[in-house]
C-alpha cells in the first residue's frame, strides 16, 4: 500500500494532523489527527510503498514494543488510515 499524494502531515497549534493539499483533494473535508506514533510512522512511510511489516518494524525500532503489540496497533492505525482515504493499495 501507499500513501495517497496531496496529504501531508502538519503541526497546527500543537497537534498533528493530515491535510490535504491540492485540487485533487479539494472536497476532502475530514481531519485526521495523529498521535506521536503515528506521525512517527507517517513520516517515514509518505510517498513509499509499505506493508504492515514494515510499519510494525518501524515501531519496534522506535518505541519499546514487542512485536505483537506493535502489529495489534499498525492493524488498528492502517484500518484508520484506509477509512479515511489517505492510503491506497
Amino acid at each position: 500500500m501507499k500513501t495517497k499524494p496531496g496529504f501531508k502531515l502538519r503541526n497546527v497549534c500543537g497537534e498533528r494532523i493530515i491535510v490535504a493539499e491540492g485540487k485533487e483533494n479539494i472536497d476532502f473535508s475530514k481531519i485526521i489527527s495523529m498521535n506521536e506514533s503515528a506521525a512517527f510512522l507517517w513520516n517515514a512511510i509518505e510517498g513509499k510503498e509499505f506493508t504492515e511489516s514494515d510499519l510494525v518494524s518501524l515501531l519496534t525500532g522506535e518505541y519499546n514494543i514487542d512485536a505483537h503489540t506493535a502489529a495489534e496497533d499498525v492493524k488498528a492505525i492502517v484500518k484508520q488510515w484506509e477509512q479515511a482515504g489517505i492510503t491506497e493499495a
